[in-house]
């Protein structure tokens, strides 16, 4: 087998003068492609295999000059990148290839399903000639003598795609490591890894009892038998977005896909055991804007600490007054809080909406502006939220003076529970479901349910 080269998309240490590339919510793609980088050098290298890592100080044709002055026969060259869109929910990773090389568009696609593979939660753009390319043609495609390959992993300006670049790193690392290892292996013309996959086995524990049958381990995730979700009494039948494995002719669900059906799903490390709980909450009681949370302040700020620290370091005062605000009006302040996570992917933003504006609830205002309303501190704009979200929920008066500037717009009371927000509150069908996935989070970390 040759030799792998891989470059991070622009690169140099922020502040040094060196092309940052994409910055959005905080970061550059500079710094997330380095990131990256690294994780994919290092699982490659933990492989046995050589990998040559491109300087980050370097231009393009630098780079190309690099590569090679290096290069030698069956060797490879990746080089990852950050997309970008004016459109946040844009999203998804594509690979692109010198065109008219049907083999190097192979080799793409053998790059891209095995991204895909590890994250599945990220959309598949397709292998594309560079041609297709924003600047029509890729010199890290063109220039090279090695075989080589542009991938962008994501859009930086996607709120969700950059959750999954930031949160699931080491997923995304191992994915493009499968892939290069497989497109060198194919290059030296060799067969794939012998064997396939092995997936070390674990205990299942349902409602305090160890489960018979044990379920798997696949790339970091908890998978179940099949035949135990219809047990539990659960109709995955017409949910064909739940990931399911076969493994040595069985078919095992991911567990955490089960949270949206009022099953608890939590992790024993030390004894390597997937608990599962029915929460013996219905639709209705937990989904229900008008009532009391139930969560302390501790448990909201530890619940946005694990998901953006940076967040809640510029926000500190948040999860207090969440909890006062909602109190005085009636609404359930736990399912504002996580409407407001949904809104601002977790303070990080990225939208048209910016952290100075205070909008945590993602409002409009009276005159339609592009960028939404702002307010005065981060209280209105809690207070605010907190209106607007009484306003769909209840016919009741408000206790406060009015901040919301939609208020007034809303049919009072036309959606009581959190579902019948999605097409209302956002055009997303599936946003009151965004709103409740995040809700079990919290209670699961809280130990709720």
């Amino acid at each position: 087998m040759g030799r792998i080269f891989i470059s991070a998309g622009h690169g140099g240490t922020e502040g040094a003068g060196i092309d940052p590339g994409i910055v959005v919510a905080g970061t550059t793609e500079a710094r997330e492609m380095i990131l990256t980088r690294d994780l994919i050098v290092a699982e490659l290298r933990a492989r046995g295999l050589e990998v040559l890592s491109v300087p980050d100080d370097l231009s393009m044709a630098q780079t190309l000059a690099w590569i090679n002055a290096r290069a030698q026969n069956l060797d490879v060259a990746l080089e990852i990148h950050a997309d970008a869109s004016p459109n946040p929910s844009v999203r998804g990773a594509t690979v692109f290839y010198i065109p008219t090389n049907s083999q190097r568009k192979a080799h793409a696609e053998l790059l891209l399903l095995a991204l895909l593979r590890r994250v599945p939660q990220l959309p598949n753009r397709g292998a594309k000639p560079d041609t297709d390319s924003g600047t029509g043609s890729l010199a890290f495609c063109r220039q090279l003598i090695v075989p080589s390959l542009l991938m962008n992993v994501g859009f930086l300006t996607s709120p969700e795609d950059r959750s999954i670049l930031q949160n699931q790193r080491r997923d995304l690392a191992l994915g493009i490591a499968d892939g290069l290892s497989s497109w060198s292996r194919a290059v030296a013309g060799l067969p794939p890894d012998p064997g396939g996959e092995t997936y070390p086995s674990i205990s299942i524990n349902i409602n305090g009892g160890l489960y018979e049958e044990r379920g798997i381990i696949v790339n970091g995730n908890a998978f179940i038998p099949a035949d135990l979700v219809d047990r539990l009494g659960i109709d995955i039948s017409q949910s064909p977005d739940i990931r399911r494995v076969t493994y040595r002719n069985i078919v095992y669900v991911r567990a955490v896909e089960l949270r949206p059906f009022n099953i608890s799903v939590t992790w024993d490390a030390a004894t390597r055991t997937v608990i599962l709980q029915n929460s013996g909450i219905c639709p209705g009681q937990i989904d229900r804007i008008m009532g009391l949370g139930q969560t302390s302040e501790l448990q909201l700020r530890m619940f946005l600490k694990n998901n953006n620290e940076a967040g809640l370091n510029q926000f500190p005062d948040l999860p207090r007054l969440y909890r006062e605000e909602g109190s005085v009006e009636g609404v359930n302040y736990d399912l504002a809080f996580c409407q407001m996570c949904v809104e601002t992917s977790f303070l990080q933003f990225g939208g048209t909406i910016q952290p100075g504006q205070n909008n945590f609830g993602g409002l409009g205002d009276a005159a339609g502006s592009p960028s939404g309303a702002s307010f005065p501190s981060a209280r209105i704009g809690v207070r605010a939220h907190i209106q607007h979200l009484k306003a769909y929920g209840s016919t009741a008066p408000l206790v406060q003076g009015l901040v919301d500037p939609r208020f007034r717009f809303v049919a009072r009371g036309v959606a009581p529970l959190v579902g019948q927000l999605s097409g209302r509150w956002s055009a997303d069908p599936q946003y009151g479901d965004k709103i409740m996935a995040l809700v079990r989070r919290l209670y699961e970390s809280a130990g709720i349910l």
